[in-house]
């Protein structure tokens, strides 16, 4: 008897992602997307901030709901959340614009935008050059580019695109193979996710495992299992420069509040 196989999340998620790609890219073509009138993204700015900005350096996240835990917030304000968080000061703010499992929308991304000054990342499945330039008109500063999520060539070749168009870009790892990946195409702010984007799995031990193996260069980003002021001075201390937050935040009575509080802790 064959055992059951574990579904593997992240196709689903990336499937759904690319047709969500060509619904939005018929009513809006990429060519609307990319010329940006105004604000241009400070990719710059966004790197400042997560390497120099004062500590502990936590990008703190908007997100409605997680395919983990479910529903965060039945009260879900990212415009305002983000103002809190900016108040609470977070060096950068992540806007979770996935739909389908997150109950994210590209939308949130733009009305962030429009109430804070802090750098935004646009944190999303991206696999294509459309959603590179959709993160640029939005108004992002950064983008994530999960290495699972991506062959080799795609993950350079989107790289490319984020820097013409001016944006950092925060690229996702979670084991040795994906950080000589993410080295090797270049990658210069890396983060180490601690959970397992297939089976939502959490190992904590990954974080330090895998800071031993990035070069100096790189600035290095945390990434969840992320609860309290001991774990930002333990992580700190084994080399990471900053920690994105967002479940820990998204699920208290007060976000900002809780941002306050965890980075007095």
């Amino acid at each position: 008897m064959t055992a059951a196989r574990t579904p593997d999340l992240l196709a689903t998620i990336v499937a759904a992602t690319r047709r969500g790609v060509e619904v939005r890219s018929q009513s809006r073509p990429v060519a609307e997307l990319e010329h940006v009138q105004g604000r241009q993204p400070d990719g710059r700015g966004f790197v400042e901030a997560v390497r120099s900005s004062p500590a502990p350096r936590v990008i703190a996240e908007c997100k409605r709901r997680s395919p983990s835990k479910g529903i965060l917030r039945s009260d879900y304000d990212p415009a305002g959340h983000a103002r809190d968080y900016e108040d609470a000061g977070a060096a950068a703010i992540s806007v979770l614009t996935e739909p389908t499992f997150f109950d994210g929308s590209p939308a949130d991304l733009r009305d962030v935008r429009a109430v804070v000054r802090v750098p935004l990342l646009r944190k999303d499945f991206i696999v294509s050059d459309y959603q590179v330039h959709e993160a640029a008109w939005l108004g992002a500063d950064a983008i994530l580019l999960i290495v699972a999520a991506v062959d080799d060539r795609l993950l350079k070749q989107l790289l490319v695109v984020a820097r013409g168009r001016r944006l950092a870009v925060l690229v996702e790892v979670h084991d040795e193979t994906e950080l000589a990946r993410a080295i090797d195409a270049g990658a210069e702010v890396i983060g180490v996710n601690s959970r397992n984007l297939r089976t939502l799995n959490v190992g904590p031990e990954v974080h330090r495992r895998l800071v031993e193996r990035m070069p100096d260069y790189a600035i290095k980003v945390a990434e969840s299992g992320i609860t309290s002021g001991d774990d930002m001075r333990r992580l700190g201390a084994a080399g990471y420069d900053a920690f994105l937050v967002g479940e820990r935040l998204m699920s208290q009575p007060d976000p900002g509040a809780a941002l306050r509080e965890l980075r007095a802790s």
